[in-house]
């Protein structure tokens, strides 16, 4: 606001002339008004008086009359009291600001001494946190020490389940190798030798005729089952002719046995990889395959073992009825040691495990072996194409 003084009292002249003429009450907005300036200007109330008194001087005494100055006295007082309120309630405003202040002074206070005792029960506990602390870094110390001695028994203890594992897939190589190699032969022989026999007592009984047939039957039945057994504990054709032959006998008795169809897709380049590689993948295919005939109700699963960018693959999926994953992994039973051998197998050589299901829906069993962690492939091969093997 630029007005000063001098302006000041001119407007309030005019409007109060304004006002004695027209005694209207709209004219008093403009004593409102006029009062707003006057806080603005910083006027007290005996300086806005004095000016209305000069102003009442200058309107009134020309024209005195006892008849009509009363009157324009009376109008000129309304005047006066609406162009006063403004700077009244300015001051009532900071009265009230005062009473506010001084209580807030006095609640300051009262903090200050509250703040003053809480900070002595601080210094306190501080005191006691220090020695608390100090026996925390002792126990700290002391834990750190047992966590690592826990994690070194911990990986002792899953490197011991590694060697196990391929001291166990050993011996059932060995085992494998005098079922077929002895047993077999041995059986095969006396199969043979019976043979014989038949031909040579055609004149004798025909009693002794149907006990040899019973026997060859017998033996014959006795060769598939070691035969079997063998290639359950390791097919010896996993070795010799590699991981296509070896799966596709396998899942050709598997659906004899279970009636589940099974389809296989694999990349021809599958047999360079490394023997321990291809273990991994023909016992995990098993496992998978062992885990859905016993408890996913399934009419058909997929095996696919793929090659990739950085890593092999394979897959198992199946169409049953799926199953909760984490209570799966916390239950008991042979369905959950089933799925900590793959998964240690997978681990074994470097590789991932997962598993996704839930119920309802198909399950998916996928194992990622890295590619430093296999066989490494010539330079100039040329690009492997899978091809699908329905059995």
């Amino acid at each position: 606001m630029q007005t000063n003084q001098p302006v000041f009292a001119r407007r309030y002249l005019t409007a109060l002339r304004k006002h004695l003429k027209q005694g209207k009450p709209e004219s008093l907005d403009a004593a409102r008004r006029l009062g707003t300036q006057a806080v603005v200007l910083k006027l007290e109330t005996l300086a806005l008086a004095r000016l209305h008194e000069d102003a009442l001087i200058t309107l009134v005494l020309p024209h005195y009359s006892t008849r009509t100055s009363d009157g324009m006295v009376r109008q000129a007082g309304l005047f006066f009291k609406e162009a006063v309120t403004p700077i009244e309630e300015t001051h009532r405003g900071a009265l009230e600001a005062n009473v506010r202040m001084k209580g807030m002074i006095e609640s300051l206070r009262q903090r200050t001494s509250e703040l003053a005792t809480a900070n002595q029960g601080m210094k306190k506990e501080i005191s006691q946190r220090k020695s608390v602390e100090e026996s925390l870094r002792t126990s700290e110390k002391t834990t750190s020490q047992l966590l690592q001695k826990s994690r070194r028994m911990q990986e002792e203890l899953r490197d011991l389940s590694r060697r196990l594992l391929s001291a166990q897939e050993k011996e059932r190589q060995k085992i494998s190798r005098e079922l077929h190699d002895v047993i077999s032969q041995t059986l095969t022989g006396i199969n043979v030798r019976l043979a014989t026999l038949k031909i040579q007592s055609g004149t004798n009984t025909k009693d002794l005729q149907n006990k040899i047939t019973a026997t060859q039957r017998l033996v014959e039945k006795s060769v598939d089952i070691v035969h079997r057994f063998a290639r359950d504990l390791r097919p010896t054709v996993l070795d010799d002719l590699g991981l296509i032959p070896a799966l596709q006998s396998y899942l050709k008795d598997f659906m004899e046995q279970t009636g589940i169809h099974v389809s296989l897709t694999i990349f021809a380049g599958v047999e360079k990889l490394s023997s321990d590689v291809r273990t991994v993948l023909y016992r995990i295919a098993q496992e998978a395959l062992t885990n859905v005939s016993r408890h996913a109700h399934a009419s058909h699963a997929r095996v696919a073992i793929r090659q990739g960018e950085t890593a092999v693959s394979v897959e198992i999926i199946d169409n049953g009825q799926g199953f909760e994953v984490e209570g799966a992994a916390l239950a008991k039973g042979r369905k959950r040691l089933g799925l900590l051998g793959m998964r240690e197998r997978a681990e074994m050589i470097g590789g991932t495990f997962s598993i996704t299901s839930s119920p309802g829906q198909e399950t998916t069993v996928r194992v990622e072996i890295p590619q430093h962690r296999v066989a490494p492939r010539k330079r100039h091969a040329k690009p492997r194409t899978p091809r699908t093997k329905h059995l």
